[in-house]
């Protein structure tokens, strides 16, 4: 099975880059060597990961890449649907690769930080019986669960959340 999801989260990548090339076209945005790096270096990154983040990196190969140039990047990464904006509880906006074709929600570690990604048909079902229930259409969703990690509730003086 992780093999089967690395194989898609490669055709993934050529996809976006593909959508992103379609962008930027009809938009007709320019492919900036900026740009290029800010993108690259976000695809290397792929999941949840703040511009503060893409920022020290991205300076490492240039040095005069900016806050700036950054944030307009990733909103028009957002823009085009190439990331998706999460905003998760410690107030930090984080970027992850699109992916039309599959949902995935979330567990979050309130110690460290750490996020990850879960998928679970159970709960996707029951969520469309309830909405079904009470004659609602889900549009989007997003389920976040909030607690420690494995490594985090495996520290003693860390097992219990206040």
């Amino acid at each position: 099975m992780a093999s089967e999801r690395h194989v898609s989260k490669r055709q993934d990548t050529t996809r976006l880059r593909r959508n992103l090339d379609a962008y930027m076209a009809r938009r007709g945005l320019r492919s900036t060597e900026q740009r290029r790096i800010i993108i690259e270096t976000f695809f290397t990154f792929g999941e949840h990961v703040t511009l503060d983040q893409i920022l020290e990196r991205v300076r490492s190969s240039d040095s005069r890449i900016g806050y700036a140039t950054v944030y307009r990047t990733m909103k028009m990464l957002s823009d085009g649907g190439i990331a998706n904006e999460r905003k998760f509880a410690d107030g930090f906006t984080r970027y992850e690769l699109a992916d039309d074709g599959h949902h995935h929600d979330h567990l979050i570690c309130v110690q460290c930080g750490r996020i990850q990604e879960f998928e679970e048909p159970r709960i996707e079902e029951l969520q469309e019986r309830v909405a079904e229930r009470h004659g609602f259409r889900v549009m989007h969703h997003k389920h976040e669960l909030y607690g420690l990690c494995r490594q985090c509730a495996a520290k003693p003086d860390r097992a219990r959340v206040t």
